[in-house]
């Protein structure tokens, strides 16, 4: 992996390939606009969906965030907060004495978020984050990284907010490489969660935002590629797991500013 730093000059690099038959052929500002009017008509439904999935990504979350090394004290920058899934773990784990901010382009999964987090809150996007340098000693997504415009821009705004040392974690969705597990994969995360999405909300949105959760993860550009940014706008110590389905992302911003 290259070992340049962060004013290494790189090229925008999307999450996945387009998907045209949810937002057309238009810029990128159209699927954003597109992504953000889903999650705002979806955000009620949303813990139903975990509901669906058993719950176990709220207890997976947490459980990874302390392996990752959250703890007493700390303060976190949830982005793309949602339903507050990691940032309720995150609360837990730094206790009275550390503070989580939460922050979310949608005001749906927002107000969604107040009903079961009392911190900070405050609407933006990852690739142009609200806060000033160096503020936080964590930055964590849960499962929204396919959802930003450029991952390039992303990466260098977390690792912006984040103190020298400080930690980045994300959780996100993935497809196995093996036939079998794809094929697995698709059956279940492609064909019945977003049927018993259906069934249970009764809303074609909600079912049409798991229909696109599912081609979102098809599509989206390998760990590889993903490591290899991080490495590019200059985080070090990457470690990277897979649990399917789901992968988890770690990566440290040098201790020294320099």
């Amino acid at each position: 992996m290259s070992m340049q730093g962060p004013t290494k000059t790189l090229k925008p690099l999307p999450p996945h390939a387009p998907l045209t038959q949810y937002y057309g052929h238009g810029p990128d500002a159209e699927r954003s606009r597109y992504v953000v009017d889903l999650f705002n008509k979806t955000a009620r439904h949303y813990n139903t969906i975990e509901m669906l999935l058993l719950n176990g990504g709220l207890w997976y979350r947490r459980f990874c965030l302390r392996r990752a090394g959250l703890g007493p004290g700390m303060k976190v920058l949830d982005v793309a907060i949602g339903t507050a899934a990691v940032a309720r773990g995150a609360v837990q784990l730094v206790g009275p004495e550390g503070r989580v901010y939460g922050v979310d382009p949608t005001p749906g999964m927002l107000d969604e978020a107040k009903k079961v987090f009392h911190g900070p809150l405050t609407r933006g996007v990852a690739e142009h984050l609200p806060f000033t340098d160096g503020h936080f000693d964590f930055v964590t997504m849960g499962i929204a990284l396919r959802h930003v415009s450029d991952l390039v821009a992303t990466f260098r705004e977390y690792r912006r907010v984040l103190k020298p040392g400080g930690t980045m974690w994300i959780l996100e969705g993935y497809t196995p490489e093996s036939g079998f597990g794809r094929s697995l994969n698709r059956f279940m995360m492609g064909k019945v969660i977003p049927g018993m999405t259906l069934l249970f909300t009764r809303s074609r949105d909600a079912k049409l935002l798991m229909d696109f959760y599912w081609d979102t993860v098809e599509q989206s550009v390998p760990p590889e590629q993903i490591l290899q940014t991080l490495t590019d706008v200059g985080f070090e110590k990457l470690q990277h797991r897979v649990v399917s389905p789901v992968c988890e992302y770690i990566a440290k911003r040098p201790a020294n500013p320099a």
